[in-house]
């Protein structure tokens, strides 16, 4: 691409689903670090893409109900799930007999 040249939208679209989906991937893994991670056990982080969708896991063994919270203004934290909603095009926790799972549904921007 020539310098001053604009990028095209669906590259721009990509590079901000990219974004988006690494911020979520850090809140999750780090929730799942901070709440959801029993000593000595571990979690997991699951990407799959579809057609029209990237799909974002995060499972882990703690026993932990994620729930969003609407933090007071000058708390340091309590906005992360908040965000990770905003973000995604779809949110929810499957419930397992141990742990659970946060998912994520991001949509794909349109072929051109």
């Amino acid at each position: 691409m020539a310098p001053g040249a604009r990028s095209p939208p669906r590259i721009l679209a990509v590079t901000t689903l990219i974004v988006d989906i690494r911020l979520c991937v850090s809140e999750l893994a780090t929730n799942a670090l901070l709440h959801g991670v029993p000593p000595g056990r571990e979690f997991a982080v699951r990407l799959r893409a579809t057609e029209d969708l990237v799909r974002l896991e995060v499972r882990d063994s703690g026993g932990g109900r994620p729930a969003i919270q609407h933090a007071e203004d000058e708390c340091c934290s309590g906005r992360g799930l908040f965000l990770v909603d905003e973000l995604a095009a779809g949110f929810g926790v499957d419930h397992h007999v141990v742990g659970k799972t946060v998912r994520l549904a991001f949509k794909r921007p349109a072929a051109p």
